[in-house]
């Protein structure tokens, strides 16, 4: 080796050292699982076999309203963040609705604490003072999380969370990591890492039940990344079943029901497939909204995303949904239409059950 490729590499150690430190110390990388913290601010009720459960599933778009096209919605988009005024209205709305339906287990996607984007709110936080007297119970966990994240629009920090508000107790949390989409080793360090969060609720006969909430890979085109993330879904919930736990998921699974790909016009089918990965769980587990329900005769009363797009006027496809055991009835759902469509960019999916009875 010369004296000057000696040098030349020595250069370079001394360059790509000191960055890569800096993009460890402003990144986050999570265990494959983690036991996450409970809270529970009164003496919850216990579940018992064979009650009745509403529940209600809702990614609230950090509570950025319908005002704007992001950037990362459109090419075309130019807005970067809500104003607070907006996010103040989407906050009273998301608790007005909450506080109406009063479902007895919420689970939410997309709220922010401490991001650049949502002027650093603890969102979370600023709802459960709205519901502090009918959640005494919840639980989060991040699915994007750094201290720095150079992408222009951003630049600074963010944070998102799942979480899942309860009226029952809640025993235990963990948060499961989920695969995460390919990239080089660099960018990769700054996207969301997509994870369930799952809360376990005690029945009164000593089971529990484990009630799962999630918010898969947004793609921006088909690849394998939303299968490997439904696949790994799927192997969870083959091990609750197995196990004889009774459980149900609810979230923005970003992929569509039977029959609606070629509903979308052509440039709206980029991120994804003619056969939908989510197959790997309807496939085996009961779905609200069935492909039946999406795609027959009332279907509309069951889309469930309304993109930022200035060429729509209203919900155009389904992509957040409820799985639950075949142990559990389903009583009636419903998508929330009528007075939800400028809170978020999805709407409020929402189920009434009966649990197991006991043995």
């Amino acid at each position: 080796m010369t004296r000057l490729l000696r040098y030349t590499l020595l250069g370079l150690l001394f360059v790509i050292g000191p960055i890569g430190m800096l993009i460890y110390s402003v990144t986050w990388r999570p265990e494959a699982r983690e036991v996450l913290p409970v809270s529970c601010s009164t003496q919850a009720p216990t579940l018992v076999p064979g009650q009745a459960l509403k529940v209600m599933t809702w990614n609230v778009q950090y509570l950025a309203g319908k005002r704007y096209v992001f950037w990362n919605d459109l090419a075309a988009g130019a807005d970067e963040r809500p104003t607070p005024e907006d996010m103040a209205f989407s906050l009273d709305e998301v608790a007005r609705v909450i506080r109406d339906e009063q479902p007895d287990i919420v689970l939410l996607q997309e709220l922010d604490d401490d991001a650049k984007t949502s002027a650093y709110q603890h969102q979370l936080k600023l709802l459960n003072e709205r519901l502090a007297d009918l959640y005494p119970c919840s639980t989060s966990a991040f699915d994007w999380k750094a201290d720095f994240v150079p992408e222009p629009h951003i630049f600074g920090s963010v944070g998102r969370q799942l979480a899942t508000l309860s009226r029952y107790q809640i025993n235990h949390a963990e948060r499961l990591q989920l695969p995460n989409a390919p990239g080089n080793p660099i960018s990769r360090q700054f996207k969301p890492r997509d994870a369930l969060l799952v809360a376990y609720l005690p029945l009164s006969d000593g089971g529990q039940l484990a009630v799962l909430n999630t918010h898969l890979e947004r793609a921006t085109q088909a690849d394998k990344t939303l299968q490997n993330q439904v696949s790994a879904v799927a192997k969870v919930l083959d091990k609750y079943e197995g196990g004889g736990t009774p459980w149900l998921i609810g979230g923005d699974f970003n992929l569509l029901p039977l029959g609606q790909y070629r509903r979308l016009p052509d440039e709206q089918r980029t991120p994804y497939s003619a056969d939908s990965a989510l197959h790997l769980l309807w496939d085996k587990y009961p779905m609200i909204p069935t492909n039946n329900e999406a795609g027959g005769v009332d279907r509309e009363r069951w889309l469930t995303h309304y993109p930022n797009d200035p060429g729509l006027n209203g919900p155009d496809r389904t992509v957040d949904y409820l799985f639950y055991s075949p142990r559990i009835k389903r009583v009636q759902a419903q998508v929330r239409q009528d007075d939800t469509l400028r809170i978020s960019d999805h709407l409020p999916v929402i189920a009434r059950f009966l649990l197991p009875a006991a043995p």
